[in-house]
């Protein structure tokens, strides 16, 4: 079992990036510039309009002498058409596919690679939740169809992003392309800094071998004094993280919660994660439901400590897939993120108790028969483990 953690590292520069709109330009202005290498792991590419950008800047990249290596899912680019694909390898792009679909895999098909990374010449990294498609962005437009985020990173840190990539894009190559193999790193979960500017750290998952991103989040959770506001689209928390959020507020912590509204991309999840409702509404926790398009970003923020990426801190992400959230102490950061999610929680419906115990029938139905189905999926995985 791979016990690499990653340590923190001061003298980085982050920059908070809202809607596609914003930080796919400097995405592709990044790779313009390259030259020397560009990385980009991601799980969502379809064909359109926005794949297009990206892949044009990547082919040209390529042609002009810079590497270019794309690690994608297998599963989450089935819709990436075939003559994309050709286009990419004919540039000279590097192309790998992370756990091919295969019958005979059976179970082994859940595992996917859910990161969200481009790194350019070792220098600038982003990190977020966007796939490449025109949900995300389309070029020329402002409004997007999907609310989503990226961080761009420079300084130090940039090294250790570049290190999970490599792991990864070697991993590929191997039979169990999620049990990467182990690297330097620390043995411990690092204790945060106590007062930080420029200071971040890579926590990451890999399916059931390395769980640091979410050992670090429930010790924040349980150290917070003042705050505990979570964003994400997929709300099915461990357990832990749960009984987390409810001693936290018990003890007077602001705890909100920034949830998908009735713009999901999968609804049974939502479904099955208002079950939990209930136990934290009568703990204190303030629930938010996204009102004016599908939410889609991956982002807490406890006192003054922020975790952005690709984890949605649930059951599923944490079983199966592989996940990487950049973590940091840093006054403006800080700052960009207090009002990312001021603006968001003005576009919400908060949920109160009384709400939730009148919602009609219909909505009961669809809760249980989702949370049912969860829970028994889940359990049947746990037997099996």
């Amino acid at each position: 079992m791979s016990k690499a953690i990653f340590p923190w590292r001061s003298g980085n520069h982050f920059a908070l990036l809202r809607n596609g709109s914003r930080f796919f330009p400097r995405m592709i202005a990044a790779i313009d510039v390259a030259q020397q290498q560009v990385e980009l792991e991601l799980y969502l590419v379809e064909s359109g309009v926005c794949a297009d950008a990206v892949l044009q800047a990547l082919c040209a990249a390529a042609q002009r002498g810079v590497t270019v290596r794309c690690l994608f899912d297998d599963y989450g680019c089935q819709a990436l058409h075939p003559r994309d694909r050709q286009r990419l390898l004919a540039a000279g792009v590097q192309l790998r596919w992370y756990n091919p679909l295969r019958w005979r895999r059976g179970l082994r098909n859940l595992y996917r690679d859910h990161r969200k990374l481009l790194l350019v010449d070792g220098r600038v990294a982003f990190v977020g939740g966007t796939g490449a498609t025109d949900g995300f962005w389309i070029p020329g437009q402002v409004y997007s169809a999907w609310h989503e985020l990226m961080v761009e990173i420079s300084g130090p840190l940039v090294a250790d992003w570049q290190q999970l990539f490599e792991r990864q894009w070697q991993a590929c190559q191997a039979r169990f392309a999620w049990r990467p193999e182990p690297a330097p790193g620390l043995k411990h979960l690092p204790v945060p800094p106590p007062v930080g500017q420029g200071l971040g750290r890579v926590a990451y998952a890999n399916a059931q071998q390395h769980r640091d991103i979410l050992q670090s989040l429930i010790r924040a959770l349980r150290g917070a004094k003042l705050r505990i506001w979570l964003a994400t689209p997929y709300f099915l928390p461990t357990w832990k993280v749960r009984r987390a959020l409810r001693k936290a507020a018990a003890r007077g912590v602001e705890v909100r919660l920034l949830l998908s509204g009735r713009h999901t991309d999968n609804p049974p999840v939502r479904f099955a994660g208002e079950r939990y409702y209930p136990k934290l509404l009568k703990a204190g926790v303030q629930i938010f439901e996204y009102r004016p398009r599908l939410l889609h970003l991956k982002m807490v923020l406890v006192d003054d400590w922020v975790s952005v990426g690709s984890c949605n801190f649930d059951h599923w992400n944490l079983r199966f897939n592989l996940d990487a959230n950049l973590e940091a102490l840093d006054p403006q950061l800080t700052a960009a993120v207090v009002a990312s999610f001021q603006e968001d929680f003005a576009d919400s419906d908060e949920v109160s108790l009384q709400q939730w115990r009148a919602r009609p029938w219909w909505r009961r139905a669809q809760q249980r028969v989702w949370g049912w189905l969860d829970r028994v999926v889940v359990n049947l995985l746990d037997r099996r483990h």
